[in-house]
Parts: structure tokens; C-alpha cells; sequence
């Protein structure tokens, strides 16, 4: 790389969603480049994204669930996914208003998509996207499934829901799980599926 394209201004900073692993880094970023605009869906940025929106070659795709102001990046026939869809296993879906919803059909957009390849914000890149949306929206199904024939079983407490649905989680994951658990709960209520007397799991501290 010659002096001159090292010096090259950067001409922007696109954050998929604010949690501190992915936002950490842009004070260090804009001192560096002091003319380098921010663009995320909410805080103090310079370019508020909302679905669609365009920033340089980006295009924004709405995918809550992880987080309600997450993005995803779509640039060509690729996708810069951050915690939407991750290279390897499955994201915890926070418990925000038409979280789980809203992540399904964020999935959904990014399925209808002619992509080629998936660039995640953690783990490797997806070069089968089709195979990887299918199988992450099979999987939340699944979840689905899963928990209303525990609720028609007749469990109710949340730790026997989670012992019963999430019984392949490892013991460092149970409190991802719970507030996974919390979003299902919440969309089966919204959709007026939920019986009475659950229990809605404690949960931990969600980043951002």
C-alpha cells in the first residue's frame, strides 16, 4: 500500500446496531478520520437510516430482534449482517416490542434477496445465504413449536420452559436463552396465543 492510499480519508462509518462490541471503536475511528460521517438508525450519528435508506454504496435493510435499531447492509449480491445472522450458531432475540416479528421478516427481506454471500458480524462468511436465512427462520420455528406444546403440555414456569425448549443450551448461554424465551413469550402474546399464568423469565443485562 503506497503512503498516499494509506492517508486515503474514509468516506464513512455504517453501524449495524449500537451494542458496545460494534460501536466501541468509532471515537478511536472518527479521530482518526475527523471528517468520516456516522450513519446508524438512532444516537448521535450524522446520518439517521431508516429501511432503504442509502449510504454511499449501502443499502439499509431493517432487521430487529437482536436489537431494535439493527441493520442490515446490502451491497450488491452481499450482506453485511452483523448480529443478525451470525457465521456460526444462532443470535439471542431481545424481548423489544414486535422483536421476534420484526426478526422473521428482517429475515424474510434479506431471503427475497438475490445474495451471494453473507459477511456476519461475528464468525465466517456465508457463501449459501439462501441455505443459512432458511435455516435460521426453520430454527426460530422450530423454537416456536417447541414452546406452545410445552404451554399445551402445561408448563408454566420459565425455568421449565427453558429446561423443556432450550434443553440444548450450555449452562453459559442459559441467560441468552431466558431472554430469548421472553420474546417468544411476547410474540405469542401479541398474537393472542399465550395462556394464562406464564411465567416471565428474569432476565439478565442486554448490551446497548
Amino acid at each position: 500500500m503506497s503512503r498516499r492510499s494509506a492517508r486515503r480519508p474514509s468516506g464513512g462509518i455504517a453501524l449495524t446496531h449500537d451494542h458496545i462490541d460494534h460501536n466501541e471503536a468509532v471515537p478511536a475511528i472518527r479521530e482518526r478520520f475527523p471528517t468520516a460521517r456516522l450513519a446508524a438508525a438512532r444516537g448521535d450519528v450524522d446520518v439517521q437510516l431508516i429501511e432503504g435508506s442509502a449510504f454511499g454504496p449501502l443499502e439499509a435493510v431493517s432487521t430487529p430482534g437482536h436489537a431494535p435499531d439493527h441493520l442490515a447492509f446490502v451491497m450488491g449480491a452481499a450482506a453485511l449482517t452483523g448480529d443478525a445472522v451470525l457465521g456460526e450458531g444462532s443470535v439471542f432475540i431481545a424481548p423489544d416490542p414486535g422483536a421476534l416479528a420484526g426478526y422473521l421478516d428482517g429475515l424474510e427481506k434479506l431471503r427475497r434477496r438475490e445474495l451471494t454471500v453473507l459477511c456476519p458480524g461475528h464468525g465466517p462468511l456465508v457463501d449459501d445465504p439462501q441455505g443459512k436465512l432458511e435455516q435460521y427462520i426453520a430454527h426460530r420455528l422450530d423454537r416456536e413449536r417447541r414452546l406452545v406444546a410445552a404451554l399445551d403440555a402445561g408448563l408454566r414456569g420459565a425455568q421449565e420452559l427453558l429446561d423443556e425448549v432450550w434443553d440444548d443450551a450450555p449452562a453459559p448461554l442459559r441467560p441468552a436463552a431466558a431472554v430469548t424465551l421472553a420474546a417468544h413469550l411476547d410474540k405469542l402474546a401479541d398474537e393472542g396465543r399465550l395462556p394464562s399464568g406464564v411465567e416471565r423469565p428474569a432476565l439478565w443485562n442486554q448490551p446497548g
